[in-house]
């Protein structure tokens, strides 16, 4: 069984800033799913199974800082371990719209990781990482800049990014993190091309079977 963590705000004057990257990929892989969320404790969550794993959705409602509390909470819940749970978040040291999955490290300044690996007793857990860049003026407002809505150009590359956060989530599940880190990390389209891989590769062992099922047919009303 897997936890996977959203970080983010609560409330609809937060939906579209930059530090609720967490919340909106998971809304988007719940609506992809045709998922609905439930309250459970001190989060929303929307049970499913992704990749034949059993699989909970999780958004915290404390608040970003608060973050651990209800994580932790669902951990105990669910007796789960730390390396069990995949937390995906906005990053300040990435560039707008990339992505990137670590297997477990610090909080790296970020207030939610810091309550998560406060309330898991542990930074032994793995993460994806979205990146929204660093704001341009030399002495930035950190605080109003991850609250803040991104321009009409940024937003889009973001929500880009996010896209392929949820297509990454399969990827993840089904290979194991460390596989899927040596895929990502180089590649973030590399989940969206393993799919058409597969696709094609199914196309063309169904037109395989259908012309052994025209010959067999023909064979037998030979004369």
């Amino acid at each position: 069984m897997k936890l996977l963590v959203g970080l983010g705000n609560p409330g609809s004057q937060y939906e579209r800033t930059r530090h609720n990257v967490g919340f909106r990929v998971l809304d988007t892989l719940a609506d992809k799913l045709g998922l609905r969320w439930e309250r459970h404790g001190r989060s929303m969550i929307s049970n499913t199974t992704i990749e034949n794993e059993k699989t909970v959705l999780v958004k915290p409602l404390t608040f970003m800082n608060n973050s651990g509390e209800a994580v932790g909470e669902l951990q105990r819940w669910y007796k789960l371990a730390s390396e069990d749970i995949l937390v995906i978040y906005d990053e300040l040291d990435l560039p707008n719209g990339q992505i990137r999955l670590r297997a477990k490290g610090s909080a790296g300044g970020h207030n939610g990781m810091k309550s998560l690996i406060q309330h898991l007793h542990t930074d032994q857990f793995p993460r994806l990482r979205v990146g929204i860049g660093r704001p341009a003026n030399r002495r930035p407002d950190t605080i109003n800049y991850v609250l803040g809505i991104p321009s009409k150009d940024d937003y889009i590359t973001l929500l880009q990014a996010e896209d392929r956060s949820v297509e990454a989530i399969p990827l993840i599940l089904r290979e194991g993190v460390d596989t899927a880190m040596n895929i990502l990390n180089v590649d973030p389209d590399a989940e969206r091309k393993a799919e058409e891989k597969r696709r094609l590769k199914l196309e063309r062992e169904q037109a395989r079977k259908q012309r052994e099922s025209t010959n067999n047919t023909e064979g037998a009303s030979s004369p």
